[in-house]
């Protein structure tokens, strides 16, 4: 009894790739979005160069917000696998 249930364990790994393939998309995501930021900010600053220092600070408050969601969407998703 004991032993299928280890076999059972063991051989029901397949929320594990899910976990893996949402947290890739999820770094995907983000990191496509943090680009976004970055092109959109970048190019405000050639366009008006005196407002330099409120778009920096605009970009990393957003680019923040970016990398803070896409934890929490890793996260969820390892929450998901491993409280079934």
């Amino acid at each position: 009894m004991l032993d299928s249930v280890l076999l059972q364990a063991a051989v029901d790994t397949s929320g594990y790739g899910l976990a893996g393939i949402g947290a890739g998309l999820a770094a995907l995501g983000a990191g496509v979005g943090i680009g976004q930021i970055g092109k959109g900010a970048l190019e405000s600053i050639a366009r008006q160069p005196e407002a330099t220092n409120d778009i920096r600070a605009n970009m990393i408050l957003t680019a923040a917000l970016v990398e803070g969601a896409a934890i929490v969407a890793i996260l969820v998703g390892m929450l998901v696998v491993f409280t079934k």
